[in-house]
């Protein structure tokens, strides 16, 4: 009884004291903006925590290491693993200062029972046996880790305000658009973006869905309210681009996919009349471009197929591209392969065609430099259809 009562007597003790230490202890949810890399587009985001008399630290779910074994097969295939880790504030600051990046900091508006919450989370997140998750980009990442911790802290969904790309001229806001509005100065790597991923992020998303851009979050959390109250008491900014945008300048027109693609197409056709005109295939040209469409095409399949990601499959780009590509650019070279040659050429016409009618319907959106790739493979079916028929 003794034992109790002592027990009971040292959590009174205690109580003040967490009281107090809860009572100076700031939170804010960092959102840094965009920066160069193509991993950086969207931008980033962190939770940062501010006890009086301690070294301010931030606890960073967007944490990576390139140099792990298979990194790159591993991040094809859907298994990407980032972590959670808790870090001194003062060299987070100081290393997105040092590329131009402005961090904008929202304090949040927690009693002290939901920092204690908060703490706790973050705490548990970060040891050793919970900091590794297998990342997604654009379900479970740098943004919604944090943003989901701060819903459980305060015990009551979130309901987040007006995102800044609801403003765009995009016509739906989906994870593709999204991604295209932020990575306009990069079109080649949304040109990859749009091939590899199918329709599954293309639906319409609701501004919870759209909070996976930090750069959106940014806007979305300083009128974001949760049980009726505010969830941030204010927001200002830390640190400010100390240099010049950090973002690569505008791609040339002459260099982007579209133009360059359209140039091909034009080349293609210049070759498909010539080839026409003396009733003659040029060999070479469809043995290479078929075969860089197979080779793509195989990589598609593995995407559909093996890679976890979900956002992969279905792909409506297999029915263009696939590994069964790869036939021209083996048996155009084989005298005896003419008939079935002429029957898959037959078949890939038919489908690119009937590919080309329902676009429009289909759940997927596509890249603008597709239309003039898709438009030369059916230029090279068709000569090949039509100067097989002369010579027979």
């Amino acid at each position: 009884m003794i034992r109790g009562v002592l027990a009971f007597l040292l959590c009174l003790l205690a109580m003040p004291a967490a009281s107090a230490s809860e009572a100076d202890t700031t939170v804010y949810f960092l959102n840094i903006a965009p920066g160069a890399q193509i991993y950086e587009l969207e931008g980033h985001s962190a939770i940062a925590v501010d006890i009086k008399g301690r070294q301010p630290a931030v606890y960073n779910f967007g944490v990576f290491d390139f140099d792990a074994p298979n990194f790159v097969y591993r991040f094809v295939k859907g298994e990407t693993d980032y972590m959670a880790v808790c870090q001194p504030m003062e060299p987070f600051v100081r290393y997105y200062r040092s590329c131009g990046r402005k961090i904008s900091a929202h304090e949040l508006a927690l009693d002290p029972a939901q920092k204690r919450r908060l703490l706790d989370l973050l705490e548990t997140n970060v040891l050793p046996q919970n900091r590794t998750y297998r990342y997604n980009y654009v379900k479970d990442n740098c943004a919604t880790r944090p943003l989901r911790a701060v819903e459980l802290a305060l015990g009551d969904s979130i309901i987040l305000g007006p995102a800044p790309f609801e403003a765009n001229s995009f016509p739906r806001h989906t994870f593709r658009n999204i991604m295209r509005h932020y990575h306009a100065n990069y079109p080649w790597y949304q040109f990859g973006i749009d091939l590899a991923l199918g329709s599954g992020i293309d639906y319409e998303l609701s501004r919870r869905e759209m909070a996976f851009a930090p750069a959106e979050l940014d806007g979305m959390l300083p009128v974001a309210k949760a049980g009726g109250k505010p969830v941030v008491r204010k927001s200002f900014v830390l640190s400010g681009y100390d240099v010049s945008d950090p973002r690569e300048a505008p791609t040339p027109w002459y260099a982007a996919p579209e133009f360059v693609c359209w140039a091909f197409f034009a080349f293609t056709l210049v070759l498909t009349l010539r080839d026409i005109r003396r009733r003659k295939v040029t060999r070479w040209f469809d043995c290479a471009y078929f075969a860089l469409l197979g080779l793509t095409g195989c990589l598609l399949a593995f995407l559909i197929f093996v890679s976890v990601h979900e956002a992969t499959s279905p792909n409506w780009l297999f029915a263009w591209l696939n590994p069964l590509c790869l036939i021209p650019a083996v048996f155009i070279w084989i005298k005896k392969a003419k008939a079935f040659l002429m029957c898959y050429q037959i078949t890939n016409f038919a489908v690119l065609l009937a590919l080309c009618a329902c676009w429009y319907f289909l759940p997927q959106s596509a890249n603008p430099a597709f239309a003039p790739l898709i438009g030369a493979e059916m230029l090279r079916s068709f000569s090949y259809i039509l100067i097989s028929r002369y010579k027979k």
